[in-house]
């Protein structure tokens, strides 16, 4: 019908991959991909150690926190982007 798919994504992710069927638009983060995989790398290992309940809630808690900080940082980077933000408005996205 004449309409434009736009994804907007982070520069790095995890599993949005350009494709002819829309266009893509990318915000910059504050981290890398690496950062990224080292934490959900270390939540993931957190999850499967042993130990008293309160530790592990304890330190699930803190790297749930951690990737909660970077999601939060991602969300403000994209409404913070400018020109970013102007395309949505001027495409009535």
């Amino acid at each position: 019908k004449g309409h434009e798919i736009v994804v907007v994504a982070p520069e790095i992710g995890m599993h949005i991959k350009p494709s002819e069927n829309y266009v893509m638009k990318f915000h910059p983060v504050n981290f890398t991909q690496e950062e990224l995989d080292k934490h959900f790398q270390a939540f993931l290992q957190e999850v499967l150690q042993e130990g008293s309940f309160l530790e592990r809630f304890l330190k699930i808690y803190q790297h749930m926190k951690r990737l909660s900080d970077m999601a939060i940082s991602n969300c403000a980077r994209l409404l913070y982007n400018k020109s970013l933000i102007q395309y949505l408005q001027e495409s009535n996205f």
